[in-house]
């Protein structure tokens, strides 16, 4: 193991990338700007490409100010730092499909992660079961992907109609969007789960992160 100290708040998993495939990626929210960009800049350091979500604007601005090489989506709320796979190596195809508009940040989030770790990805937003014949006009794209990431909140239903209508597996995300009795995405992620459609896993709310590294490992399972 070639894991690096930093102070007395991380341990880098520097070797991670050859035990798994993929490099570790910066979960940001919790720390401190200065313990973020610490890690951030270790990792770039030792040339490891580095994706950071859950990143707040002064963060954001800061890491943008030391490396020219950085971006920022501030939807998503990632930053990439490096680059682990080129946009023309991507590979597949992965539909990030998005419930609402307000649902974004975790389908952003998605799509963010599979592209960084080397998926060809197309997000198709704001296609919930509220005006259904939205999403039913975009079947033919939908249709074209080997993975599908549904992300959703409100009841979360969208995943369940998706999986009745494509042959390709379901990754739901459910999203803490919705009123007091979504109770923050807990009635979407019980909705989801209980989905009489087969084909769907479910991961926790708002973990577009999850949902995207896992819809990247069945992408890849496709070849090129």
């Amino acid at each position: 193991m070639a894991d690096a100290d930093i102070a007395s708040f991380a341990c880098l998993d520097t070797e991670r990338h050859k035990r798994t495939g993929y490099p570790e990626a910066v979960y940001c929210a919790g720390k401190t700007d200065e313990q973020a960009f610490a890690i951030i800049s270790a990792l770039h350091g030792r040339g490891i490409p580095v994706l950071a979500t859950r990143v707040a604007p002064s963060l954001a601005s800061r890491v943008l100010a030391a490396f020219s090489g950085a971006a920022f989506d501030d939807i998503a709320r990632t930053i990439t730092l490096g680059v682990f796979c080129e946009p023309q190596d991507r590979q597949g195809l992965i539909a990030v499909v998005c419930a609402g508009t307000s649902d974004m940040p975790a389908a952003l989030e998605a799509v963010r992660t599979a592209e960084f770790f080397g998926s060809a990805v197309e997000c198709i937003c704001d296609v919930g079961v509220a005006g259904i014949h939205r999403l039913f006009s975009r079947l033919s794209s939908i249709r074209k992907a080997r993975v599908i990431v549904a992300v959703a909140g409100m009841e979360g239903a969208l995943p369940s109609v998706l999986a009745g209508l494509v042959s390709a597996p379901v990754i739901a995300v459910p999203t803490s969007t919705g009123y007091g009795a979504s109770f923050g995405g807990l009635a979407a992620l019980l909705g989801m789960v209980n989905a009489c459609a087969p084909g769907i896993s479910v991961v926790n709310i708002d973990n577009g992160f999850g949902a995207g590294y896992q819809a990247n490992l069945i992408n890849k399972l496709g070849g090129a």
